[in-house]
């Protein structure tokens, strides 16, 4: 059973998400926040398995509740996930900083809301990866100097080819077929990168491809 806290400062739309949420059989709404403090408190309490946060919320945003869950080393298997109204919002970018999982529009398609909270738990894909690439790309397009972040160099010639696969968006399967390689393969590449990087998932990852200058906007 997958846990989920949601976090929104508005009680409709938390109501609407829970109804949503708790039609699939495998998925179950542990807790309910109306500010991102309380979200925090409610994830050291509950432990869920992903936290969807509102982006804009009152005494404590979802930036700061995302980079407070990321800084706790208990929490290190919460996966937050933002909610937002808008598709590109400089809010979003900052919360990937943060240690966000990804993002979600909240104007999303139930059946896709329902798979996206399974792929946050599995932690096994970036959600939205066309949509948080673009992005990605407007909120880093003219950074005055990339800077290679730490742990970059340790990475071998074929793990650097890796992350950037990541960074477009690629599943491990798409890696897979791409460099003909076996999926199993593909998963421990990317396993690795992540633990000489430290990040948590794929979307730190893409984060880091960009930041670093390994990917640039607009490659492909």
């Amino acid at each position: 059973m997958i846990r989920v806290l949601l976090a929104d400062d508005q009680p409709l739309i938390r109501a609407g998400f829970k109804a949503l949420l708790e039609l699939a059989e495998d998925i179950t709404v542990v807790g309910e926040a109306g500010n991102g403090g309380e979200a925090v408190e409610l994830c050291r309490l509950l432990r869920p398995d992903v936290a969807l946060l509102d982006v804009r919320m009152p005494l404590l945003d979802g930036i700061q509740a995302t980079r407070r869950i990321g800084a706790d080393a208990e929490l290190d298997t919460v996966r937050v996930v933002i909610l937002t109204n808008y598709a590109l919002d400089e809010y979003v970018f900052a919360a990937l900083r943060a240690g966000a999982s990804g993002f979600l529009v909240k104007d999303i398609e139930p059946a896709h809301l329902l798979e996206s909270v399974r792929v946050a738990a599995r932690g096994e894909a970036l959600l939205s990866p066309s949509v948080t690439r673009r992005l990605i790309e407007e909120y880093v397009s003219t950074p005055p100097r990339p800077v290679p972040g730490p742990g970059l160099e340790r990475l071998t010639d074929r793990e650097r080819e890796v992350l950037s696969l990541v960074a477009t968006g690629m599943s491990n399967d798409e890696i897979a077929v791409h460099l003909t390689i076996s999926h199993a393969t593909a998963k421990t590449h990317v396993s690795r990168i992540m633990a000489k990087l430290g990040a948590r998932d794929r979307a730190q990852l893409v984060v880091h491809a960009y930041e670093s200058g390994l990917v640039t906007p607009g490659s492909r």
